[in-house]
């Protein structure tokens, strides 16, 4: 008589497990490297201060059709106390902002001079997963329409491996 082995050893990825569907594939990209720092974003945002949302741009492609930025969210920022008090969830708004700048990021790099952006609309939106104080939340853009004037891009947010959010942002140069 043959006695099965009482533990069996299963092949794990080599990597971190990616949701499937992503505009960008992360399996693919360094996301330790940097393009554009917190201070390079200054020359293609508008933001200033608690309203600048991205801590890094982490790459791009050449044309800046798709790109991929980090928001690490931390405990100090001022939504921490009031959404909610004892459970801090970083709102769904303030994750498509952060979105939203990538966005801008990408229209203003194909421009001759950076020009001021508005988020205009926001369409199929929903929210998958809580994104909460400590977490990285990678956001990711891809182009769906471009002109001078304005842009439609699909965004997505990812934290802890999970899809946190996605939506389609349309943005117009004011």
């Amino acid at each position: 008589m043959t006695i099965a082995p009482s533990h069996t050893s299963v092949p794990t990825p080599a990597g971190p497990v990616w949701p499937k569907g992503l505009v960008v594939d992360l399996a693919e990209i360094d996301l330790s490297q940097c393009v554009m720092t917190r201070h390079d974003l200054e020359r293609w945002l508008p933001h200033r201060g608690q309203m600048q949302m991205l801590d890094r741009v982490i790459w791009h492609t050449p044309d800046c059709k798709q790109g991929v930025a980090l928001k690490h969210v931390r405990d100090d920022e001022f939504w921490v106390p009031g959404h909610f008090p004892g459970r801090p969830i970083l709102p769904g708004v303030l994750q498509v902002e952060a979105a939203a700048q990538l966005a801008v990021i990408l229209y203003n790099r194909r421009l001759p001079e950076a020009l001021q952006a508005a988020f205009t609309r926001l369409e199929n939106c929903s929210f998958r997963n809580m994104v909460v104080p400590g977490d990285d939340l990678y956001l990711l853009c891809e182009e769906m329409k471009w002109s001078r004037r304005g842009f439609t891009c699909h965004v997505q947010g990812v934290a802890n491996h999970k899809l946190a959010f996605d939506a389609q942002i349309q943005g117009l140069a004011v």
